[in-house]
């Protein structure tokens, strides 16, 4: 059986955000008291009961969306969109390679994979149209609108966090856009299989 460059992306983009998502709620539950209001997603690549797990995962994120967004760009030739992919995916990488506790590289890492995660929703809405182009937008923008509240909130604005705090304004750069990626996983893969004489124009 061999599949196409599509196909191959929307498996490794509905893999790299269901995988984390799950991992990222198991880890939660897996450290007595974990507070996600106030503790960042990044503490669970720390703390002794979930940093395997967590670092391994978020390597996957990294890896995948590397390898997926070179697949799609096969099918799209835009180079300024891959470039976006990449830089997501280093970030995500990075902050593996430089945890929490090192200090200020993971932070640099860790907003480098915030921002691109989400700016390559947006950009992939030129690959798209209809419904998932203005999903793409949407999650993308509001992803982007929470790290703008982050850097408020980091930067002494505590204010800016509202009432879901530090660790719920991570979560919201970070669950739209992961909860995207299993959308748009699933839509490259159930376009990729239809008869090629009905396929949307892209």
């Amino acid at each position: 059986m061999t599949f196409d460059s599509q196909t191959l992306a929307g498996a490794f983009f509905f893999t790299l955000a269901a995988q984390f998502m799950t991992v990222i709620m198991l880890a939660a539950a897996m450290v007595p008291g974990y507070d996600f209001r106030a503790a960042a997603i990044s503490d669970l690549g720390v703390f002794p009961e979930t940093a395997l797990l967590f670092n391994v995962s978020l390597v996957i994120v990294g890896l995948f969306n590397l390898l997926g967004g070179y697949l799609l760009y096969r099918t799209h030739g835009k180079r300024w969109l891959l470039a976006i992919f990449a830089l997501a995916g280093i970030g995500a990488i990075g902050a593996v390679l430089f945890p929490l506790d090192t200090g200020g590289i993971h932070g640099l890492a860790a907003l480098l994979a915030f921002v691109f995660f989400n700016v390559q929703a947006i950009g992939s809405a030129t690959y798209l149209s209809g419904i998932m182009r203005a999903l793409s937008v949407i999650a993308g923008a509001l992803g982007l609108v929470f790290v703008v509240l982050m850097a408020l909130g980091d930067a002494g604005n505590a204010a800016a966090f509202g009432p879901i705090g530090h660790g719920g304004t991570e979560r919201m750069i970070v669950y739209p856009v992961m909860l995207w990626m299993v959308a748009f996983g699933g839509y490259l893969l159930e376009k990729s299989e239809r008869p090629s004489d009905v396929q949307e124009p892209v």
